[in-house]
């Protein structure tokens, strides 16, 4: 599957560290040309300085997914860069870890507004280059949250089943303009966003026994889905939510 990106071009949001990055990885690796967005441009600006070492081709952009003018350039930056753009993959997103009742209206609204408003600013700006050449890829970041009752995640868990819903409607309007919608829900993963957490035996253990896999899953794991939602293997695969937890979900 490496070889069937090439000439493709994609867009990762939240590819500064985490899955986002080690998913705009594996699109550079598989051929594609990428655009890592994020709000800051650190971390960004390290990943393109390292693709470019190896022979490949990114850019990164600044941005705020939640504003509407910076989605605009980010893809019209895209756009101008590479000549065209084929695959959107929505990664940004937050988590508020609070009980309901001590949650302040402002951090519902911040959560909401990056993970499920940034989801749709992004697809719908994506979305006119796509359909207008009649092709394309949008894979958007669920969580396994969407999916179950988690205590004291209400607005993540809110925001992610949104997503999920988003992903179904978007499927069935632009199926018929070969463009594919499609999700990735992962549950625990590797990455260091969550290494504090990981140093801790103690939280480990209690994260751990809820998986049945009894563990965190790598980056790498979840590369091959991406890889195969962005190809031509899954021309014929839209609306549809892949889970990667270890089985957290299926209880």
């Amino acid at each position: 599957m490496t070889s069937k990106l090439d000439g493709k071009v994609a867009i990762v949001t939240g590819a500064g560290r985490g899955l986002g990055r080690a998913m705009a990885q594996a699109l550079c690796e598989a051929g594609a040309a990428v655009t890592v967005a994020s709000r800051t441009s650190a971390d960004l600006d390290e990943f393109v300085a390292a693709q470019k070492d190896s022979g490949r081709s990114a850019l990164a952009c600044a941005t705020d997914v939640t504003d509407e003018q910076a989605v605009e350039s980010l893809i019209a930056s895209t756009v101008e860069r590479f000549g065209r753009l084929d695959i959107l993959v929505n990664n940004s997103g937050i988590v508020a870890t609070r009980p309901l009742l001590d949650q302040e209206p402002d951090e519902w609204d911040r959560v909401l507004a990056t993970n499920l408003r940034g989801t749709y600013l992004t697809t719908r700006a994506a979305g006119r280059h796509l359909v207008a050449q009649r092709s394309g890829k949008v894979i958007n970041i669920a969580s396994n949250f969407a999916f179950q009752g988690v205590a004291n995640h209400a607005a993540y868990s809110s925001s992610k089943a949104a997503v999920v819903g988003f992903t179904r409607s978007m499927a069935i309007e632009w199926a018929r303009y070969g463009v594919q919608v499609n999700a990735i829900a992962p549950g625990y993963f590797a990455t260091s966003l969550n290494a504090e957490l990981r140093g801790d035996a103690d939280a480990v253990h209690k994260v751990t026994r809820a998986i049945p896999a009894r563990r965190f899953g790598e980056p790498t794991e979840l590369a091959p889905w991406l890889l195969l939602l962005a190809g031509p293997e899954s021309d014929f695969m839209t609306g549809e939510v892949i889970v990667i937890d270890g089985g957290q979900t299926v209880r």
